[in-house]
């Protein structure tokens, strides 16, 4: 990558880390707020299930810090021991924050089993309970709202991640309104149910999280529509043939990807080389998902071929030094190209202008070469040329 477009890229990085630590900072205030309001008035209102999302809260208080510390860390350019960057981080944070609601979703669960065998010994709700568990709604959604749109905006799924855990808060807390309701009515028994479906809520959702973080973290591909997208990047590419191995997997909000691409066996090395730049640069336009692409030049699909064998074929040293009393009776050639297609070798044999008199001794001669070769294990032909390669 050109130094610009690191400049670039880290500029753009850092920028994204800010709006996220910006609207983190405003979900840190308002869990803030109603952690301290909740748990306050539930243990004064004798209400279980106001208390639990009380916990609850100071749970999306503590992914508000992990969501800080992750887009501070993830904002850091690639180093030598982070060749990738650290985006991963935020995939990190995500799985923290995916087995702390497991736990504390399960915990709430728990107890509320247990207080529902001793329902009759609970003190009653007050009114003040059903008040809060109100306000609380209508301030997680109003945050969820926001949270949500500036996540889709930075394509980060770890600020998604807490935005949904915002909006479960919210859904949570109408649970939380309709026991603390029915409590008020008489049936005490609804609010610790509450308590106890909010318990299975937070855990459920937590699952989620981390097992959308385990899957990132062993490397599990994209959607098969996004891998679709960017296999006909590549194929729109001028110059590329066919594609195999293509490969993908995500780091955080981006995506990296691995790719053969098949070309004429006849080009140049430089030639394919820049193929495969062109073939980069489509899909880093088109896809601004990727971070990267490795893309890796194939003359034939290897695929169809056997690799151990291509990989016991001699090299350039050892098939020159074979091929040098083959061409005794000739002058010394100036160029010599390998070509190892199939399984096989073709070798080119370029002369000087005024090596053969015409088309047909070189003919001949090409024909007393290869009647000498026919029974050679690997190369397969050789062929002579008049003249110097440009």
């Amino acid at each position: 990558m050109a130094r610009a477009d690191q400049e670039l890229a880290q500029a753009a990085t850092a920028e994204r880390a800010g709006a996220a630590q910006r609207a983190t900072w405003v979900s840190v205030a308002v869990n803030l707020v109603m952690t301290v309001v909740q748990l306050v008035v539930g243990w004064l209102a004798h209400s279980q299930s106001l208390i639990a999302h009380g916990l609850h809260s100071f749970s999306d208080l503590l992914s508000d810090f992990l969501v800080i510390y992750a887009s501070r860390q993830s904002a850091h350019p690639a180093d030598q021991a982070h060749p990738y960057g650290h985006a991963r981080v935020e995939t990190a944070a995500t799985l923290v924050l995916g087995i702390s609601l497991v736990l504390i979703g399960g915990g709430i669960l728990w107890e509320s089993g247990l207080r529902l065998q001793h329902v009759e010994a609970l003190p009653a709700v007050e009114i003040s309970a059903f008040w809060v568990a109100v306000a609380t709604v209508l301030a997680k959604e109003a945050l969820y709202r926001y949270l949500i749109a500036v996540a889709k905006r930075l394509r980060s799924q770890l600020l998604i991640a807490n935005a949904l855990h915002t909006r479960a808060d919210a859904a949570s807390a109408l649970v939380v309104v309709v026991g603390i309701g029915g409590a008020l009515l008489g049936w005490s028994f609804l609010d610790l149910l509450a308590a106890a479906l909010m318990g299975f809520m937070i855990l459920r959702m937590g699952a989620g999280l981390a097992w959308g973080a385990i899957k990132e973290l062993i490397d599990t591909g994209l959607e098969e529509s996004r891998v679709e997208a960017i296999r006909q990047s590549l194929l729109a590419t001028p110059g590329v043939l066919d594609l195999h191995e293509l490969r993908t997997r995500r780091m955080a909000h981006q995506a990296l990807v691995d790719a053969h691409v098949l070309v004429d066996p006849r080009i140049s090395v430089s030639e394919g080389h820049r193929i495969a730049e062109a073939a980069r640069a489509r899909v880093l336009r088109e896809q601004p998902e990727v971070l990267d692409v490795l893309v890796h030049i194939d003359p034939e699909n290897d695929m169809d071929i056997d690799l151990a064998t291509v990989a016991r074929l001699p090299g350039r040293a050892a098939l020159l030094a074979e091929l040098k009393p083959l061409l005794a009776d000739l002058p010394e050639p100036q160029k010599v190209i390998l070509h190892y297609l199939g399984g096989g070798i073709e070798i080119e044999v370029f002369f000087g202008h005024a090596v053969f008199a015409d088309g047909a001794d070189l003919l001949q001669a090409e024909k007393a070469l290869a009647e000498r070769l026919k029974e050679h294990p690997v190369i397969r032909t050789v062929r002579l040329n008049s003249c110097v390669a440009q």
